[in-house]
């Protein structure tokens, strides 16, 4: 990808919204009244996958009117480009035992599926209390494992998406909704 040099150069690559901000608003108010119901009063510590799930996190957070601690984990497999690598690399790993916890997996995109059957994975070695997976967006049809997140607030097609924290080489996270990049 080319350097971003400008205003117009980066809303051209805005190809359409495919998830408004109101309906981001009101499928995270329906989550937090859900979670809220699944652990009845009970902590939960919320994980999110950095870098892409920080915003949906704070919205999360805000959302659950049960106790709750956050914490964060990063895992890349993607490398300056639209496709996963393939390759899961964690990054930034947890700094607290989690045993006495209700871990609730806060995640941006479920895409091929690698990322979050890995952190799952080694989490659940962990041994908390349970372990959730909610995502903003699932994307089922590039689904290379087997992988179901517990919740996933929209399902989206095969589209390379931006914003609501999502980027393309770090630009779009700031956008308030969820777009199609647009491909030079």
């Amino acid at each position: 990808m080319k350097k971003i040099n400008s205003i117009d150069d980066y809303t051209k690559r805005i190809k359409r919204v495919l998830v408004t901000e109101e309906e981001i608003k009101q499928a995270i108010a329906k989550a937090g009244k859900e979670i809220d119901a699944m652990y009845d009063g009970r902590p939960i510590l919320l994980v999110s996958i950095l870098k892409g799930a920080f915003v949906f996190l704070a919205d999360i957070c805000r959302a659950v009117s049960v106790p709750c601690e956050v914490a964060f984990m990063c895992a890349k497999s993607y490398y300056d480009g639209t496709v996963s690598s393939g390759n899961v690399k964690i990054t930034m790993d947890l700094n607290q035992d989690i045993t006495n916890y209700h871990v609730v997996i806060v995640e941006d995109i479920v895409d091929t599926g690698r990322t979050l059957k890995d952190i799952v994975a080694l989490l659940k070695t962990r041994n908390p209390l349970s372990l959730k997976v909610v995502t903003l967006l699932d994307k089922p049809s590039r689904r290379v494992v087997d992988f179901h997140a517990d919740m996933a607030l929209f399902t989206i097609p095969d589209h390379f998406v931006i914003g609501y924290g999502l980027d393309y080489n770090e630009y779009f996270r700031n956008l308030p909704y969820i777009a199609e990049y647009c491909e030079e």
